[in-house]
């Protein structure tokens, strides 16, 4: 990272990160295309646009899910690092068993909330009873059923921390395939199995997370002799979970606003109607691949550019800047331009309704504008982070995710032509967040990287 060309050691940590994230955001989709075809019964007419309807509701709780898993797992990355840099062998066999009790804890209060408030979480979003019963039902078991989830989280940072991010990367495509795999099978029923409907794909789902979940456990515990293991070392200490938090406080918060910006649309919506939620469910996953890979370029950025502002070298610091917007502007466009050219072809892999597909390919058009300074708010999240800004970073977060989508798509669900306007809520945030965003990165110019060549090299 200090001595190789800049834009070829971008692409070279960016692209296995993105491949594992694009990955993780296909088989979020795969569920919502097998749900949607979950035939109608008797009781039931529209079962699959009912069952996807389900599936968006319970969407913010699964995303604070992993918002905890993979906050906590950013902290123990880089509190475990730097110890293994420092020599410390203890510490860091205490980071690790500390971040696997506190995945335990994390666990244990989602457990408790699959038991008890899934019904109550889901009734706030919609009074219908079908949807009600299948957004409980699906959320209950990927609730009570998380434990692979979070501890993958760990344990996934825990091998990437000591350079075995193909052990990691090799857990999370088998369990990806194996959720994919099983989707089918236990929605519909096949080999001798129950059709199991929607609570179907939630047991695929918190199979395959298991399945990473063990996978990665055996590459740390066989393979990571980086990190010694014994019970002894799960044992709580403050000032390591403090050291851990403070670092993955902020990735936690961050995270967990794009699940309250999403229950909160959620709400606003289902004011307009039932299938602008659904639409919205649909578009935002498919919108993850996009997103996701943007999100893996970032994850490239913040230490290239971390690691030579450490080093004091402005030049390189400032490569990493321009060829990180750059290139994450590029994936966006061509998100961009996918949509806008094959919206409805894509949606219509969905089998919904009439309108729900009318109102989808609408919402893609619309929101795909967006990407335009999506990118760029990305990229410059990253490189913040990298600055030790994290206060621009989440000011940017909190632009485009809370601040101004939330009011912005309660005002334009009052509209006459609502159903056209609550879709425009994105991109105007995205612009916003991005004039914000330009305006601190000046600053972080001014302030963090002139001043850098007073620095020794």
């Amino acid at each position: 990272m200090g001595t190789g060309a800049v834009p070829k050691i971008m692409l070279s940590m960016g692209i296995p990160i993105i491949l594992s994230m694009v990955l993780q955001a296909c088989y979020n989709i795969v569920d919502s295309m097998f749900v949607a075809r979950i035939p109608d019964t008797d009781g039931v007419i529209n079962a699959g646009e009912c069952a996807v309807n389900a599936l968006t509701l319970a969407f913010p709780v699964q995303m604070l899910i992993v918002a905890f898993g993979i906050g906590t797992g950013v902290g123990v990355n880089a509190l475990l690092a730097k110890s293994l840099g420092q020599r410390d062998a203890e510490k860091v066999a205490k980071v690790a068993g500390n971040g696997v009790s506190l995945a335990v804890i994390i666990y244990a209060v989602f457990l408790l909330f699959g038991l008890f408030g899934v019904g109550t979480y889901i009734g706030s979003q919609t009074k219908d009873a079908v949807i009600l019963g299948m957004g409980s039902s699906y959320l209950s078991i990927c609730s009570i059923a998380s434990l692979g989830i979070i501890m993958f989280s760990i344990y996934e940072k825990l091998l990437q921390s000591t350079g075995m991010t193909v052990y990691s990367t090799i857990a999370q495509i088998s369990g990806a395939v194996v959720n994919i795999v099983l989707d089918p099978v236990m929605i519909f029923g096949y080999f001798g199995l129950p059709a199991m409907g929607i609570c179907g794909a939630a047991y695929a789902t918190v199979i395959g997370q298991m399945v990473s979940m063990l996978i990665a456990m055996y590459f740390h515990y066989r393979k990571n002799t980086e990190v010694r293991s014994g019970i002894r070392y799960l044992k709580m200490e403050k000032d390591i979970v403090k050291e851990i938090y403070v670092i993955g406080l902020p990735a936690i918060i961050m995270q967990a606003l794009m699940s309250f910006m999403t229950y909160g649309v959620n709400i606003i919506f289902g004011t307009v109607s039932q299938a602008a939620v659904t639409a919205y469910g649909i578009f935002y996953k498919i919108q993850q691949f996009i997103f996701f890979a943007g999100f893996g370029l970032r994850d490239a950025i913040t230490p290239i550019v971390s690691f030579n502002y450490g080093m004091g070298v402005q030049k390189r610091v400032k490569q990493g800047i321009f060829y990180g917007i750059v290139y994450t502007e590029v994936i966006m466009l061509v998100g961009l331009a996918g949509l806008e050219l094959f919206a409805e072809p894509l949606i219509g892999l969905f089998a919904m309704s009439e309108e729900t597909e009318r109102l989808c390919i609408t919402a893609s058009r619309i929101i795909a504008t967006g990407f335009l300074f999506a990118g760029g708010n990305i990229a410059v999240q990253g490189v913040f982070q990298a600055l030790g800004c994290g206060l621009d970073s989440l000011i940017v977060s909190l632009l485009r995710l809370c601040i101004v989508v939330l009011p912005l798509a309660w005002l334009f669900a009052r509209l006459e032509n609502a159903a056209f306007m609550i879709w425009w809520t994105f991109p105007i945030a995205e612009l916003v967040a991005i004039v914000v965003a330009v305006l601190l990165m000046f600053r972080a110019d001014k302030k963090i990287i002139r001043p850098m060549k007073e620095r020794k090299m």
